[in-house]
């Protein structure tokens, strides 16, 4: 059976207009925000700034000298205890160029020396300095043979003999045998610090200390029986 569909009247709704709708150029359009433009724009040229400084940078290093492992006070520098290191150009610092390593190499360290520290001139100094022309005898000293004042290379000292059940002093004790005067004190030699050891388990230390030769063996054989003290003399 047929249906059929009555037509609307003029007063109903109007009909949806037949075949697909036409594109126009009225569609509407999302408006950008100038806050977050000029933030964009901020961002961009900062990045661009930080990238020019860290190239800059990155070439303006140079090549200079530092220690590969600790060095005590007066060890003489050898290649092996030298390392390459870059770092940035600064007025302020003065390590020592790479192509002056042979500058360094057979000198002695002024001073103790950690590990990872760039090496400048006045990190050493001539290793014949304190020697030349004198003889250098170890003295194994223990604490309360050394002064609580760390010793440094070049230091003048006094090395005193301090013989146990004796008053020390042997050449007054023969002078004294012989008729001449008394005692005034305990036997001692002038000498400087040529190099100071590091502290063994027990607390004591061999320190290297140079003098003149025709008092180098009553020296030695004072450290030998470990009867010495050693006197850090005042500075003027």
């Amino acid at each position: 059976m047929a249906t059929k569909f009555a037509n609307r009247g003029q007063g109903g709704a109007a009909e949806a207009p037949a075949g697909p709708l036409p594109i126009t150029q009225d569609a509407p359009r999302r408006r950008r925000r100038p806050v977050v433009m000029g933030a964009g724009l901020a961002l961009a040229t900062v990045g661009a700034l930080i990238a020019v400084w860290l190239v800059n940078d990155a070439g303006d290093r140079v090549s200079v000298i530092a220690t590969a492992k600790p060095i005590p006070a007066g060890a003489v520098i050898k290649p092996s205890d030298l390392v390459i290191a870059h770092v940035s150009r600064d007025d302020a610092l003065r390590p020592v160029p790479v192509d002056q390593k042979k500058t360094i190499i057979g000198k002695a360290a002024a001073a103790d020396i950690p590990a990872g520290i760039l090496v400048t001139k006045d990190s050493v100094r001539d290793k014949s300095t304190l020697t030349q022309g004198k003889d250098v005898v170890g003295i194994l000293a223990k604490p309360g043979q050394l002064p609580s004042q760390p010793l440094q290379p070049g230091d003048e000292v006094v090395v005193v003999y301090t013989p146990q059940g004796s008053n020390g002093n042997s050449q007054g004790a023969n002078a004294n045998a012989s008729g001449n005067a008394k005692p005034t004190g305990p036997d001692s030699q002038p000498a400087v610090v040529a190099r100071v050891g590091d502290t063994d388990a027990n607390g004591a230390r061999v320190v290297d200390v140079a003098t003149a030769g025709t008092s180098s063996p009553t020296l030695a054989a004072w450290a030998a029986g470990g009867n010495v003290s050693i006197v850090l003399k005042a500075k003027h």
